[in-house]
């Protein structure tokens, strides 16, 4: 039993650094040759814990021989276009000007129903409205509305929108952050004017964000 956890647990340290050193891809966002050496990988680790006899060094090198030929090839690609396409493919358009395309959906072996389920995902449910669209090598559709379809932006009416600002948590389960203090410039006696004022504890907030326009939100513990 204390051998089996042992080599679970080595298993275990070796992928998790073998799929970091790959990447932080999602499984949805990969291309073909790294979901295959996803798997292949994942069917090398069950063998020695599967079977006790064989050596777990075996399988710990075949994993480690995999992902070096992995980041090799990624690195391969990023230099040498053919060998990105050899590897991934390459996008193909499926709408173009508003008119399907249907030689390149029976290149790619997709059906009307296929197409037409993709631009749902993507929140269009008329596909006249639609100007181009793209099948990524990852399976997504890239899609582009037609210009009358399209929705309008503060740029379109020549107006300039105020940069946004991202809160940041300043006070978490009733317990000051700290860093976020030191970042926005804010004194602990400045914190308690904006408690004062809410006229709340700081034991009572389970979450106090605040931006760099010094603007907060405050989110009470539940009484349950």
């Amino acid at each position: 039993m204390i051998s089996i956890i042992i080599r679970t647990l080595i298993l275990y340290t070796v992928l998790t650094l073998g799929i970091r050193l790959m990447g932080k891809r999602q499984i949805g966002d990969m291309q073909p040759n790294e979901l295959v050496v996803t798997l292949v990988i994942s069917e090398i680790a069950a063998i020695p814990l599967q079977d006790s006899n064989q050596p777990v060094l075996n399988g710990i090198c075949s994993i480690f021989v995999l992902v070096v030929l992995e980041i090799s090839l990624s690195a391969l690609a990023m230099k040498n276009m053919a060998v990105r396409r050899l590897m991934s493919g390459q996008s193909v358009i499926i709408i173009e000007n508003g008119k399907i395309v249907q030689s390149a959906m029976k290149k790619v072996r997709m059906t009307i129903l296929d197409l037409v389920e993709l631009l749902r995902s993507q929140d269009v449910f008329d596909i006249n409205d639609v100007a181009f669209a793209v099948l990524e090598v990852n399976g997504d559709l890239s899609v582009l509305l037609k210009a009358h379809k399209q929705t309008l932006t503060p740029k379109d009416i020549d107006l300039t929108p105020k940069p946004a600002t991202l809160p940041f948590p300043i006070i978490s389960d009733g317990k000051v952050l700290k860093e976020t203090c030191k970042a926005f410039d804010i004194s602990n006696k400045e914190l308690m004017l904006y408690l004062e004022r809410e006229r709340i504890k700081m034991n009572d907030i389970f979450l106090m964000t605040i931006d760099k326009d010094k603007k907060y939100e405050i989110i009470r513990k539940s009484d349950k």
